[in-house]
């Protein structure tokens, strides 16, 4: 429950801002997308007049995984270019168009599948995803210097699970740490966009498929609101920038 159910509630709170929204997950030996949009016994069948493949929907979202296209949901078995060929397939095989932001939930590390998209499409701007321990810390400047080194722009830094409050009795619990999303923030002069906390309620909803913009009140839908926010505004800077260059 991290960075794919960051993945699924920005794409959520992108929509809900009007936008037209897919999501891509491109994690081929792990996906996630699946369950947390509660599209797992769905598969992609439907094939358009110019022969691409029609994404499914859900929540007003269009939404593409390598296990809505193999036959069985066990383990994935591939080698490097049999995994390849499938992210180009997800990319260029099915119709996303017309859409505002494509939402790609990328695999930890920095491997050929972040290697390939990054070459495959043009990407406005990565999110990186961390918790606050050092262990965590560790992966992430790895994939901020990959993204750098392919030119990716870094949208800023979403620390997930920095806190926990006792639902009983309210003591607040840093249980991975404190200050590690600052810490990388200060190390690559990048921005904390949002700091989420250990939520119950989120973890039972993302288990369920049913996003927490259930209770458009909470904390975490105002939170991923603000997050979506921050985006189109890099967006709209990032595209005024490129067109004065």
């Amino acid at each position: 429950m991290g960075k794919s159910s960051v993945s699924v509630n920005l794409a959520l709170a992108l929509s809900r801002l009007s936008y037209r929204v897919g999501i891509l997950d491109a994690d081929i030996f792990g996906p996630s997308i699946p369950t947390l949009l509660n599209l797992r016994d769905h598969k992609a069948t439907n094939v358009t007049k110019t022969n691409q493949i029609e994404p499914l929907i859900n929540l007003n979202l269009k939404c593409m995984s390598i296990s809505f296209l193999t036959k069985s949901d066990g383990a994935i078995v591939w080698r490097g270019l049999m995994v390849m060929q499938a992210i180009e397939r997800l990319l260029r095989q099915v119709a996303w168009s017309p859409l505002d932001y494509l939402i790609i939930d990328l695999p930890p590390g920095t491997g050929d599948i972040q290697l390939s998209i990054a070459q495959l499409v043009p990407l406005t701007g990565a999110i990186m995803v961390t918790t606050p321990q050092e262990l965590a810390l560790v992966d992430v400047r790895k994939a901020i210097d990959m993204f750098r080194l392919v030119d990716v722009p870094i949208i800023g830094i979403v620390e997930n699970f920095a806190t926990y409050f006792c639902q009983k009795c309210g003591h607040e619990e840093k249980l991975f740490g404190e200050n590690g999303g600052n810490l990388l923030a200060n190390e690559y002069q990048l921005n904390i966009l949002q700091s989420l906390p250990l939520d119950t309620r989120f973890r039972q909803a993302c288990d369920q498929g049913r996003p927490i913009f259930d209770e458009k009140q909470s904390g975490l839908f105002l939170k991923f609101t603000h997050l979506a926010n921050q985006v189109v505004e890099f967006t709209k800077t990032n595209q005024l920038t490129t067109k004065n260059t």
